[in-house]
């Protein structure tokens, strides 16, 4: 019964479709009963198509040498998200044994819950992680208790795409990587190719849409880099209402007030980028594989750190758009997936998931490692993501960080978008609600 109020609480408090809901729990019970023997242990990858050859050589190779701990592979089943369909399946206690796709900002939430295997109680936990993390993420990732539920395995770090093209091209001093020298390139860039009035190409576009995930791919990332990492909260309050985030919605919000951002939806059955309506856009290594595949030759292409302010020094952080492992208190061996998960995340293991998923280790020191050299040496778009790693965070560990995100999104759409309210007026509001929430 107690599981069942967790849920409800959880519904309610992420405005899930209860209808849909209620139909995923029944599909995901009736159909992802646990087959195979007793002793077999269950893994749940992404559906991504690379990301489940990584998973099945891995898995393959463990069996093999494994028999009396063999594993069997499964993509998450379908359903609007994945997230959804983990919780249904928390319900219906038909959790995998390992999970390898779980968003950082929502383990504490199962953590409480205490549906999840502490991986620090694990024989050989510390010795590993220690070798492969840096103290930083170990700490980001350590619950409230003081217990570490989830592994820092992968990251897609956000940056700067950009049109080389066009932008080395620019009546400007290097690249726009400050705000002021993104504004002088947006002025240049911004023009009415058809003579109609209105413009059709801008210097990027970010989404408009008031989701809270679409701020971890704009404003989060935009603060992380003028803040050096900073957090959200602290100490269960809000500690963002400072010169970084209210820079950060200044710089937005100029954006769309001067026509550099469109307001307007870009469709979704072309991309600005490759139709050359923008030439720099907020994302990740994944665009590599897919400008590849689909750009024309004439389109060259490379990537920069996050803008920050102008008088920023050192290093620029980003959102690292991380996704870890987890055990399910479900498991029947947690010592043997542990040491599973070891192969995974060891040197061989991270080498593979480059070559083959195009994603990234969360790994101290990766572009300096020379394990790692050739592969880095004959990829020079990963490279660049490479060396972004040892400056990147997750999200803060909290269990209403999704909630936080929300009211932030809130204000962002008042002020960035409509410029309903100033910088400063929306960054104090949603500290405000922030701590109302937190029950500061």
């Amino acid at each position: 019964m107690a599981a069942f109020f967790f849920i409800f609480i959880y519904i309610m408090k992420n405005k899930f479709n209860i209808p849909v809901f209620l139909l995923l729990i029944i599909l995901v019970v009736i159909s992802c009963k646990r087959s195979g023997s007793d002793q077999e242990l269950l893994f749940w990858s992404s559906n991504n198509a690379q990301e489940i050859t990584f998973t099945r050589q891995l898995i393959d190779d463990w069996n093999r040498e494994h028999p009396a701990h063999t594993i069997r592979h499964q993509p998450v089943p379908e359903g609007q998200s994945s997230e959804e369909i983990i919780l249904a399946a928390v319900v219906g206690k038909t959790t995998p044994d390992i999970y390898a796709n779980m968003w950082e900002g929502s383990v504490e939430m199962y953590a409480q819950a205490g549906v999840l295997i502490p991986f620090d109680t694990l024989e050989g936990f510390w010795d590993f992680m220690r070798e492969r993390c840096s103290d930083e993420v170990l700490e980001e990732n350590t619950s409230v208790d003081g217990h570490i539920y989830q592994i820092p395995w992968k990251v897609n770090p956000i940056m700067t795409l950009y049109n080389t093209d066009v932008i080395d091209n620019l009546q400007i001093d290097g690249l726009p990587t400050t705000y002021s020298k993104y504004f002088e390139a947006a002025r240049e860039i911004q023009k009415d190719e058809d003579g109609d009035g209105y413009v059709d190409q801008w210097i990027g576009y970010t989404t408009v849409m008031v989701i809270w995930y679409q701020r971890l791919f704009n404003f989060y990332p935009l603060y992380l880099a003028a803040s050096d990492g900073g957090k959200l909260i602290e100490n269960n309050r809000a500690v963002f209402n400072n010169e970084h985030a209210i820079g950060v919605f200044r710089f937005l919000q100029q954006l769309y007030d001067n026509n550099y951002f469109t307001r307007q939806r870009m469709s979704g059955t072309q991309d600005a980028f490759l139709m050359e309506m923008i030439y720099t856009q907020f994302t990740g290594p994944w665009q590599i594989r897919y400008l590849d595949k689909f750009k024309p030759d004439h389109i060259k292409y490379s990537f920069y750190p996050m803008p920050v302010p102008d008088d920023h020094e050192g290093p620029v952080y980003t959102y690292a758009n991380p996704k870890n492992l987890v055990l399910f208190n479900t498991c029947k061996d947690p010592q043997a997936s542990w040491e599973f998960i070891k192969t995974m995340i060891s040197r061989e293991g991270d080498l593979k998931l480059m070559e083959i998923t195009g994603q990234f280790p969360r790994r101290k020191s990766l572009s300096k490692d020379p394990y790692f050299s050739d592969f880095l040496k004959t990829h020079a778009m990963a490279r660049i993501f490479a060396e972004q790693i040892d400056y990147i965070k997750g999200v803060d560990n909290h269990e209403l960080i999704v909630e936080v995100l929300d009211i932030i999104s809130q204000e962002y759409e008042a002020c960035v978008i409509y410029h309903k309210k100033t910088p400063e007026k929306a960054i104090a509001d949603a500290e405000k609600a922030v701590n109302i929430l937190l029950g500061k």
